[in-house]
């Protein structure tokens, strides 16, 4: 997709965007695919349909066995390392202990080497993606208590392996179960980095460039969205969940700026509006902020799961005509479930009609499309998603204008002189803690921005692009293929693709009660039996009055076609029995 260009999808099916994935890491063919798993043994006998969790023997807990730390020289050799004994080393041996340095660069080479193991096994296709135990499994084989007397280095070097062995491998070219999936190396260096550097985000004196670097790259995503010389204001934030709550905060604050100082007794009742296929934050947020959850009003969704705005404005004026105070509409780019675009230009329209704060809820497709020519009052956007960024990483976008005292810092400074002193010798402007909810923040923009720097715009095109066209080939692979139904019909407008499967032994059921009954319980079970083999993972669930299905969402750079075909081919190995 071009990010510099208005983009859309049209009603008769996929919309891609001219700049396409190259040949090379890209590429959708699968040379690197590897074997095929799926004849691996479970570590438990396969699950049936509404089998329970099944109690586990009690077992001791024992570490898992490891190696001595050893030199990891091809050759014979006097370096340092194979003389240290982790076994005699505590934690206070190291920095910033005097004549600490050699230890504490063997002890953290030790550390790297544990993770460069891990993630190279994550992107081979012929390990698993998860090796599964039921928790009470998993507390009894590990000790995992937090104990009065400390554990030497080598304990703490057993306790990162065992960590990341029952850790989900979300690396993995086989991990579809979430909408962010995939590792980036560059992104993984500067998490690195940033953990290194450990600082705080609330002044610039503290964090200058990371300070720096967010409001470059806060101007750069306004930009994209469409909004004049990127003009306005921002903020990274702890989650798409928060940054809506932000959006609904600052809707408040705009309409009532007393409610900062009074409290919600000095304003009348308010009303939300959102899809009823809008995520559950919207809700959580009005609970959190004292609106109230009966105060979201939740608008009707046609078959895609699009917002009606027919709906929209009907609820907005029976709002109006009860006494309530339309303040807030969230529409959504990208539902968590169906990955629908709300239809954002008649929705802005609405607003603007009647006066009420259009928020854009972008975390899953706020990096795919967004239409210059609506005008939302503020977005959220998360990188963590589409465009790969390591956890955490999402930002609210305000269109409001910047200034030292804008909105977001006038709705939410406290003025903590402490921190935030007037007499500064720079920029107050750049001490961005105080129009923050969080006193300490973290440093989650160094990711985002060090990948946009080695991929370019471009690249982060490229990579948006190959999920679209994997997404795509999965639609057309089963939209007609025996045994597999479409939730909705047409094509779907992000990498969702919403399905069920039919096991031969339903296919022809004539009771439908029956058949919904047993339908609904297939996708829970292969599931499950996905999670023992630890061949693949895929997400589920049921949405309003249709029973669970697969919700098969693309975000991980590393998948290939063959990956799919190996997603359909499992999905009806470990199904054909129910």
């Amino acid at each position: 997709m071009d990010f510099s260009t208005t983009s859309a999808l049209n009603s008769s099916g996929w919309t891609l965007p001219a700049t396409m994935a190259q040949q090379g890491f890209w590429s959708l063919g699968g040379d690197n695919a590897g074997a095929n798993t799926g004849n691996q043994s479970p570590s438990t006998p396969l699950l049936n349909v509404g089998e329970l969790e099944k109690g586990a023997e009690p077992a001791a807990k024992q570490p898992p066995e490891t190696e001595a730390a050893a030199c990891s020289c091809n050759k014979t050799c006097n370096c340092t390392k194979a003389s240290v004994v982790f076994s005699d080393l505590y934690s206070t041996d190291l920095l910033p202990a005097m004549d600490s340095d050699a230890k504490t660069m063997i002890f953290l080479q030790e550390v790297v080497d544990i993770l460069m193991a891990y993630i190279v096994e994550s992107f081979d296709r012929d390990t698993k993606v998860i090796d599964f135990h039921y928790p009470n499994e998993l507390l009894q084989k590990n000790n995992w208590e937090l104990q009065s007397e400390p554990a030497s280095l080598d304990e703490i070097l057993i306790s990162c392996r065992a960590t990341l062995k029952y850790a989900i491998k979300t690396a993995h070219p086989r991990y579809f179960n979430q909408l962010s999936t995939g590792l980036d190396m560059v992104g993984l260096a500067a998490d690195w980095l940033t953990s290194t550097a450990n600082t705080n985000m609330f002044t610039y004196e503290v964090a200058p460039v990371f300070v720096l670097l967010e409001y470059v790259t806060l101007k750069k995503m306004r930009e994209i969205i469409g909004w004049k010389d990127g003009q306005g204001d921002g903020i990274f934030s702890p989650g798409g969940a928060i940054s809506n709550m932000y959006a609904m905060l600052l809707a408040r604050f705009k309409m009532f700026p007393e409610v900062k100082e009074k409290g919600m007794s000095c304003v009348p009742r308010l009303a939300a509006f959102t899809s009823e296929h809008s995520h559950f934050s919207i809700k959580k947020g009005a609970a959190a902020l004292g609106i109230g959850t009966e105060s979201v009003i939740c608008i009707k969704v046609d078959e895609s799961g699009q917002m009606i705005p027919a709906d929209l404005e009907r609820r907005i004026l029976e709002a109006k005509q009860t006494g309530l105070v339309p303040f807030f509409v969230s529409a959504t780019a990208g539902t968590t479930v169906y990955g629908a675009f709300d239809p954002l230009i008649a929705i802005s329209d609405i607003c603007k009609k009647y006066n009420v704060w259009m928020h854009v809820d972008g975390a899953w497709g706020g990096s795919l499309l967004m239409s210059r020519r609506h005008r939302a009052n503020s977005v959220t956007w998360n990188p963590h998603k589409m465009m790969s960024v390591p956890l955490q990483c999402s930002a609210l976008l305000v269109r409001e204008e910047v200034g030292f005292m804008g909105l977001m810092q006038s709705c939410n400074n406290m003025h903590a002189v402490y921190l935030f002193q007037q007499d500064k010798h720079y920029d107050l402007s750049y001490d961005t803690g105080d129009k923050a909810l969080q006193c300490g923040r973290h440093v989650d923009i160094f990711k985002l921005w060090l990948m946009w720097r080695a991929k370019g715009t471009i690249g982060f095109e490229a990579q948006i692009d190959k999920c679209l066209e994997l997404s795509e080939y999965l639609y057309n692979k089963i939209k007609d293929r025996e045994g597999y139904e479409m939730v909705f019909n047409g094509t779907p407008q992000h990498t969702n693709v919403c399905f069920w499967y039919l096991p031969p032994g339903i296919r022809y059921m004539e009771d439908k009660e029956e058949r919904k009954k047993h339908l609904h319980k297939v996708a829970p079970v292969i599931k499950a039996r996905m999670m023992e083999y630890g061949t693949t993972m895929v997400s589920y669930q049921p949405q309003g009055d249709k029973v669970n299905f697969f919700r098969m969402v693309i975000s991980n750079p590393a998948a290939t076609l063959e990956d799919i075909d190996f997603l359909i081919e499992e999905i009806e190995r470990l199904g054909q029995d129910l």
